[in-house]
């Protein structure tokens, strides 16, 4: 589960990379071996997805006001 910024922006980067094996899979695979290969990525990208969409749905964290 994501935590914080830090978490989300990691989630993301590795989302990116996912989607970019799965383009390459989906060329480089022969037709009647894509769903086999690719499957497991896409249901790591899916539970991913609803990791960020989960973290940017809930209220963020208030900051106090620094004095200035």
């Amino acid at each position: 589960m994501i935590q914080d910024d830090q978490a989300l922006k990691a989630t993301q980067e590795r989302l990116s990379y996912f989607y970019d094996l799965l383009a390459r899979l989906r060329i480089s695979s022969r037709p009647e071996e894509l769903a086999l290969v690719s499957g497991g990525y896409r249901a790591e990208i899916e539970r991913m997805q609803r990791e960020v969409l989960d973290f940017l749905t809930q209220p963020a964290p208030h900051r106090s006001a620094k004095a200035g």
